[in-house]
């Protein structure tokens, strides 16, 4: 049972809903280990193989709940970061963000941590913590900057501003925008394209990118030995996509 959030499985795939609407989703510390352990979850079970994230009403998630951190004067979130995703470096599972409203500070900062971002066009971005006396420390500073470049990251860091959807994908960091209505169906899109590939090619594939950003050497990279392929060359997804391609089926991936 779930408090601060709704979820749902099917077909592989884990639907996560942020349910704080009254509070446009701005998430608390229990709010916090509750994705924690879903997310835990997730990444422990092999019959889950990719997440979507979204929110309910009409904000994805206004980021930290003021409120409560004024009560304590601090923030307090797992040790697997805001939302229980952001300092989660070890998931090669995607990631999906349904962007359904405005995604500020941290609810930006999760739906950067994620692989894909699909928003509505109601959708809006914004890192706006030094408007607050604050930064934007669940990896906002670091992430935004490597997907768009450090002169419009920090046009958006250094001001606090708010960008649209559609300004969004034009910077970058945005994969698709769609009408309000239609978005959890191109999600579903995206999600049954990478149904189509082998569990553990994309796993390994998201490894090997995310890795290799750390490595300054095209050759180092390339050479490195990255235990998620080695795990791939090991399985029986590697052997089924040649055959299936051979017998011209589909291919019947296990994940294993």
């Amino acid at each position: 049972m779930t408090k601060f959030c709704k979820v749902s499985i099917s077909n592989h795939v884990l639907t996560v809903t942020l349910n704080r609407p009254e509070r446009l989703n701005a998430l608390h510390p229990p709010a916090h280990q509750e994705l924690s352990d879903i997310f835990d979850e997730f990444a422990n079970n092999d019959e889950l193989w990719i997440a979507v994230i979204t929110g309910e009403g009409r904000a994805f998630c206004a980021g930290n709940d003021l409120r409560e951190q004024a009560k304590f004067d601090a923030v307090v979130f797992p040790e697997q970061g805001f939302g229980g995703i952001t300092a989660r470096f070890d998931l090669n599972k995607p990631l999906i963000a349904a962007v359904n409203g405005p995604a500020m500070g941290g609810g930006f900062e999760i739906a950067l941590a994620c692989d894909l971002i699909v928003a509505s066009d109601k959708a809006i971005f914004a890192l706006p913590e030094p408007r607050l006396g604050l930064a934007a420390l669940a990896g906002g500073l670091q992430r935004l900057p490597r997907q768009i470049g450090s002169k419009r990251a920090l046009g958006m860091i250094l001001t606090g501003r708010t960008v649209t959807a559609q300004e969004g994908a034009e910077m970058g960091f945005v994969n698709e925008v769609v009408p309000h209505e239609d978005l959890l169906t191109v999600v579903d899109d995206w999600v049954a394209q990478i149904l189509e590939c082998a569990p553990l090619s994309v796993r390994a594939s998201k490894d090997v990118v995310y890795r290799s950003l750390s490595i300054n050497s095209l050759e180092e990279s390339m050479d490195t030995q990255y235990d998620s392929v080695m795990q791939l060359l090991k399985s029986e997804d590697f052997k089924e996509g040649p055959r299936a391609f051979a017998a011209k089926r589909t291919p019947r991936w296990s994940g294993r």
